[in-house]
């Protein structure tokens, strides 16, 4: 039976890195067998976040659903690099994120060892994110 679901992994993680689409999720979970390690709490933040769509400002102004794709703190656009790295309103958080990471390893690090090494801290950062459309 063990052989069986490494080859279906095998196969889902072939398939994965085929595919053109879900480019922002790739760069948080690369790798299928990684992911299916964590126990992923999926809430409606952190799936806006991996996917870069839903309540992500420039994924709505991309589709003219907003007119504007400001983030809220008025210091860039609202992407998901935007919102981890850099959105001001999210400093307080982003530095309980950065105080964790920096124990091991340089900030900033990659989507991927944010969802993976970090995921429960990243979680939590992550979920604090007020979402805003106007």
């Amino acid at each position: 039976m063990c052989e069986v679901k490494e080859q279906s992994v095998q196969q889902w993680q072939n398939e994965w890195e085929r595919s053109s689409k879900g480019a922002i999720t790739k760069s948080f979970f690369p790798k299928i067998e990684d992911t299916l390690k964590l126990r992923l709490n999926a809430t409606p933040n952190f799936t806006a976040t991996i996917n870069g769509h839903g309540n992500v400002k420039f994924y709505l102004y991309k589709y003219k659903i907003i007119y504007n794709p400001m983030c809220l703190c008025k210091k860039g656009v609202q992407t998901v690099d935007h919102i981890i790295f850099d959105c001001t309103l999210l400093e307080q958080e982003r530095d309980k994120q950065k105080t964790v990471v920096t124990r091991t390893e340089n900030w900033p690090v990659s989507y991927n060892k944010l969802s993976i090494k970090y995921y429960k801290n990243f979680k939590e950062y992550i979920n604090k994110i007020i979402w805003n459309k106007e």
